[in-house]
Formats: C-alpha cells, structure tokens, sequence
C-alpha cells in the first residue's frame, strides 16, 4: 500500500521536511524548479526488498535501485558501549575501550545497488567506491564501477516513479528488464545473475563495524580483493569503505587521521595525515554524513587495522574519534579474476 506522498526532485539541495502526515522528499541541484519523480511507499519492517526496487537513500538522499542482498554482520561497539557503562554489583568500570574486547555481531540485511547518475555530482559519499583489481594477474591497477553502492536496510526509502526514465545507470537496463505485472515493475535479467555470481567473492560483504564518539559515529566495511605477484612476493589487496555520521547538533569537522596496521607478517605500521582522501569534510546539521574509501596492501593473508579521527567542533573543541578495530581476512581463490563491467 502506497502512502499519499510525493517525491519530488528540486535542483539545488537535499532536504527532509514532514508533517503529520505528508513528506517532501526534495534534492537541489542547479535551478529551483520542482518536478515529480514518483510516490514513495510503506518502507518494509519485515523481509526483504526485491531486484528492481526503487528507492531513496535515507542518508545521502540520491536515488538508486536496488539489485541484490548480502546478509552482513554488523559488529556495533556501542551496545557494548552501553552494557560497561551500567554499573553492576560486579563492575562500575567503563572497559569499552579496549581495543581485543569481544564484540557479537548480528546478522544485518545490505543491498547492492545502482545510483542514479543524474545524483552523483551532489552526494557526499565517493560514486567510484567499488573498485577492483587489475585483469592481470600481476596488475597492480585497480579499476572502479561508477555509480555502484552498499546500502544498508534502514536505509531504503521504497517509491514507484512516474518518470518516463526510471533511473540512468549504464548498468540499469543490463541489469533489469521492465515487468509491469510485478511489484516492483522491474525483473532481473540473466546478466545480472551471471554477474553477481562471476564477482561473487570480490563484491561480497561480510563484516561490518561500528563504533561512535561524542556523537559522531563511524562505520568500517572490509572487503577482500584478491592478491597478486610482486617481486617473488604474494601481496594481499582489501578496500575498505567509511562512513562518518554526525549524530549531535553541532558542526564538525575531521581534521587528521591515525591508523595503526597489524600483519600477520608481525608488522606493524602507523599512519597519520591530514584528512582523508585530500579532504577535511564538515559534518553539520544540514549536511551530517561523509563516506569514502580507501585501499590497503600487505604481504600476508591476514592482519587487522584500527585508529581515530581527529575531529574539530565548530566552537574550537578537538577530540579523537576511535574507529573501530576490524579484520582484514583473504579468501580461497581459484583462476578466476574479478570482471566488473557486463
């Protein structure tokens, strides 16, 4: 049943207005004229969303397809956070600091997805954040799909369009094939299928980390990439996707970050710098989330990296934000290597 609200396209900015009983959906770009791109519908509690399901990104706000789920484990430290915090005859100690502390993760439904191109040049979060590796077994290339994205349940707005374009994505009509006897009007074609499984163990998402400080809380996904020969070497490759949220009502802005790398190789590296990615985002109230992604190497199959951001308030206040400690694990290969256009 869908609720009797219009989702609207506006050419210069993003922004979430409700009432009672009516929401606005508007996305600013160049001009600010509005145009009707469709009626949003109940977002589901239970199940899962289908292939060829359309939707807005809760966060960033662009709009995108949904083609198929990966049921991830979502490792959030808060909840530990919370548990040693609450003073028991046993324990009034906060020891949720502590980096080797055990964490249950629980099973979590994700999506990949296609994001509208006519969105990418206005979101705050890299559109060429799945990359892979070179064709070659000893590239060291990496190549990305554009516009190709993981989202997260919550994060599903479901809608039907009334445009004539439903989505552009070069991949949208190679991917999905219209069905109006369906719901939603959209079936996935063969290609997508032989797609998904070929990229299967380079596109997979398993782990997923969460931890949050002084309202600002960060999201780590790992992924495995493969490895590849390097001067009598075997080198393992992961790409690792961050999102920072700013969950208070006051601006912030990341200032510098800290890694330290561990590998089973016995190493261990520290890395410090100034923004990420050539960047030092604001996260404010209007704009509250900034995500990126980044690629690290090392020679041995497994290791695991942790650190903080540091993070400046609008009224001079710096802290560290801790990101969480995740695990960097490579898989059993076989021949095959990555192919990540149709």
């Amino acid at each position: 049943m869908a609720l009797n609200t219009m989702l609207s396209v506006c050419r210069r900015k993003f922004d979430i207005a409700s009432t009672s009983r009516i929401k606005k959906f508007v996305l600013e770009y160049s001009t600010r004229s509005l145009v009707e791109v469709g009626k949003l519908e109940i977002p589901k509690i239970q199940g899962k969303y289908d292939a060829g399901q359309l939707f807005l990104h809760r966060v960033f706000g662009y709009r995108g397809v949904i083609l198929f789920p990966w049921s991830a484990r979502v490792y959030d430290r808060d909840i530990l956070a919370n548990k040693k915090t609450t003073k028991t005859p046993d324990t009034d100690v906060n020891t949720s600091n502590q980096v080797g502390r055990e964490v249950k993760g629980k099973n979590h439904t994700y999506y990949q997805v296609l994001i509208d191109s006519r969105d990418c040049p206005h979101i705050r979060a890299q559109t060429e954040a799945v990359t892979f590796l070179g064709q070659q077994e000893n590239s060291k290339s990496l190549y990305a799909i554009p516009g190709l994205d993981y989202a997260a349940h919550e994060d599903i707005l479901p809608y039907r369009t009334t445009e004539h374009q439903p989505l552009c994505h070069e991949l949208f009509d190679k991917f999905l094939m219209p069905d109006p006897d369906k719901d939603p009007p959209f079936e996935a074609r063969e290609t997508l299928r032989a797609w998904q499984e070929r990229n299967h163990p380079w596109l997979e998402l398993s782990d997923v980390h969460k931890e949050t400080t002084e309202n600002i809380r960060v999201t780590v996904t790992p992924f495995y990439m493969g490895c590849r020969e390097s001067q009598n070497s075997t080198v393992f490759w992961w790409r690792y996707c961050i999102r920072l949220e700013n969950l208070g009502e006051l601006s912030v802005q990341l200032r510098e970050r800290h890694w330290r790398i561990f590998s089973l190789s016995g190493t261990l590296e520290t890395v410090r710098g100034r923004g990420v990615i050539g960047q030092e985002p604001v996260l404010s109230p209007e704009q509250p989330a900034f995500q990126y992604s980044s690629h690290i190497s090392l020679q041995a199959p497994s290791g695991h990296m942790w650190g903080t951001f540091r993070m400046e308030r609008e009224d001079g206040h710096t802290f560290d934000c801790r990101i969480p400690p995740f695990s960097l694990e490579s898989k059993n290969e076989d021949n095959s290597l990555p192919t990540g256009v149709v």
